[in-house]
């Protein structure tokens, strides 16, 4: 599923982020008080909310659902067909790895939140016990998509310290590529930082 990244991929990303924070978060916000978004098909988008309203990505067009056949279609600027691919294909990568890690984090009782994709930081992400896991999609410092794992309080120096001193690690979106099994490395990756945090 995960391949390398096409050319315009920034620009894309860029362009989904304002699509997330400035239409679908006010959208949903506004109805429901909740702003979180999903990975849907092709995209991401709200969960169906109000009187069955959905807003939500498909490929390169933001589409607009109230009730069951009332819908608008528009395309994003900006954004090329096959860096809007991969984007979905990242955000739906990283939303099935953390929703095994989050089925883990329950059956160890740790109660752990819903998976989300956050408009403001435009990554995927689930916490529990203080933790925060999560797949960007890459950000003011990362041009590429990289996994994290941030605590909500630093743990004294050591292997959950990532190269620039902040607490937490990245794994970042070449090591998966080269990965023979990239969810599995996905997987052992957020599972050794757990483990470790948890003693």
């Amino acid at each position: 599923m995960l391949r390398p990244l096409p050319e315009g991929f920034v620009a894309t990303r860029l362009a989904m982020h304002r699509v997330a924070e400035d239409v679908m978060k006010p959208a949903r916000e506004a109805v429901t008080g909740r702003f979180g978004l999903r990975a849907v098909p092709g995209g991401f988008g709200t969960p169906p909310f109000g009187d069955v309203r959905e807003v939500y990505i498909e490929g390169v067009e933001l589409v607009e659902r109230s009730g069951s056949s009332d819908v608008s279609r528009s395309p994003v600027e900006g954004v090329s067909p096959e860096a809007a691919e991969a984007l979905a294909e990242w955000f739906a990568f990283g939303w099935g790895v953390l929703e095994e890690l989050r089925a883990e984090a329950a059956d160890l009782k740790l109660g752990p939140s819903a998976v989300q994709l956050w408009p403001e930081h435009f990554d995927v992400g689930v916490d529990f016990a203080s933790v925060n896991y999560g797949a960007s999609p890459g950000d003011e410092g990362h041009d590429e998509p990289y996994l994290y794992v941030g605590p909500w309080e630093a743990p004294p120096e050591g292997p959950l310290w990532n190269a620039s001193g902040f607490p937490g690690a990245e794994m970042a979106y070449a090591e998966l590529l080269d990965a023979e099994d990239r969810r599995g490395a996905a997987l052992e990756f957020f599972r050794t930082r757990r483990d470790a945090l948890l003693g």
